[in-house]
């Protein structure tokens, strides 16, 4: 054999070799039932309500901060949902799915229709104290949400986006008590709650 073919014929080797190591490395996509998919499910729903809320609140209020705060969380949660659908659509999952019932979205801090309508009805300045109990019992859901997934060993993307999500909604928190102290108020009760069944890990 030629020194050109030789070369060739170790090239293609070389070639086949590298695409049979990306093959068995390349990770997996997660299945039905993982973590990964329920959390990002779940968010995703979570996330979907705190826009709401903050869409609802800043269409009424004046306040700057608050209008300020409000706008942050309507373009942060809704980048992370479009992610969120993005990876479900990558892992070859639907958007849909069961969600969280009635009961765990409480336990997660979500807010009931009703309440939610109170922020369309109540005066404004009700409206602004309510809306910022409901968005800190919210956040506060979200917390617990994201806590069993820092610790689990999920894919990096969804760790990395359950820190961001830690991270920013604790600063918001104090933010939000901050201001209901301003306007002579406390917190709600903090939401009761524990994750469960996503301390495993599957794909």
């Amino acid at each position: 054999m030629t020194r050109r073919p030789r070369f060739l014929a170790l090239l293609a080797l070389a070639v086949l070799a590298l695409v049979a190591v990306v093959f068995v490395l390349r990770p997996t996509s997660p299945r039905e039932t993982s973590p990964e998919v329920r959390f990002v499910r779940e968010m995703v729903q979570h996330h979907g309500q705190a826009v709401d809320m903050a869409t609802r609140i800043r269409d009424r209020s004046e306040d700057a901060t608050l209008r300020t705060l409000a706008l942050d969380i309507m373009l942060s949660q809704q980048e992370q949902i479009g992610q969120m659908r993005g990876w479900l659509t990558l892992w070859g999952r639907p958007w849909g799915g069961a969600g969280m019932t009635a009961n765990h979205a409480r336990q997660m801090g979500m807010a009931t229709p009703a309440e939610l309508n109170r922020l369309d009805t109540l005066p404004v300045a009700q409206a602004e104290r309510t809306f910022l109990q409901l968005m800190t019992r919210h956040h506060q859901g979200a917390l617990e949400m994201v806590r069993p997934v820092l610790n689990a060993r999920v894919r990096p993307e969804v760790q990395a986006l359950a820190r961001q999500i830690d991270a920013a909604q604790a600063g918001e928190i104090r933010l939000m008590t901050r201001l209901l102290t301003e306007r002579g108020a406390k917190p709600l009760p903090a939401p009761a709650g524990e994750r469960e069944g996503m301390g495993g890990h599957e794909h």
